[in-house]
């Protein structure tokens, strides 16, 4: 059932999610499968309860409007897609291999900024706030089949990361990490949204 949407009550999660590291640690897939379903519902509470006039009205702190975040918060799960499959091929190289890698993307940080804030207003435009609904539930389904599908060691498996592109990027993130990344993006870009909370009849 999709919950009210309230931007002010932050989503269920836990400080630390269970993840499979060096020391063997088990991963918690189902933590992970509720997170991200939980997010599914809350962004469609929040297409289903905004209004034409609200999805046009800024958003807070970024030059967004609240469509073009909405779907800056999808395009966080499309990106984790195109993720996973960098790395289980580039996690199979000696961890030192893709810290080169990391660093060239850190360089282009500046063009990097540019292309992600039209690529939301772009793609707002594409997927509007009709399509992105259906959009996010095909693609949390893709990344839940992903997550099943895994083993226990391509989840230790992982990569450099360009650190100057997203706050939630580490030095160097497993699988598990990348799995549990576009929860802390979503959160993180929900609080932003300048949507009117939804009155009771």
């Amino acid at each position: 059932m999709t919950e009210s949407f309230n931007p002010a009550r932050p989503p269920r999660v836990p400080h630390e999610h269970a993840r499979t590291g060096d020391a063997g640690g088990a991963f918690d897939r189902q933590r992970i499968r509720d997170e991200l379903q939980e997010r599914r519902e809350i962004f469609h509470a929040a297409l289903d309860s905004s209004s034409a006039e609200d999805l046009k009205r800024p958003s807070n702190g970024t030059r967004w409007t609240n469509e073009e975040l909405l779907f800056h918060l999808l395009f966080g799960y499309i990106v984790v897609v195109v993720l996973i499959g960098m790395v289980k091929l580039l996690g199979l190289l000696p961890r030192p291999a893709t810290k080169p890698f990391a660093s060239l993307l850190n360089a282009v940080t500046g063009p990097f900024n540019v292309v992600n804030y039209w690529g939301s207003r772009l793609g707002a435009m594409f997927y509007s706030h009709k399509r992105m609904g259906p959009k996010f539930d095909r693609v949390i389904a893709s990344l839940i089949r992903e997550l099943d599908r895994a083993s226990e060691a391509s989840l230790r498996r992982g990569m450099h990361y360009p650190t100057e592109w997203d706050p939630f990027f580490k030095d160097y993130m497993t699988l598990a990490d990348i799995f549990h990344y576009p929860t802390q993006h979503f959160d993180f870009h929900l609080k932003q949204l300048s949507l009117k909370q939804p009155q009771p009849d």
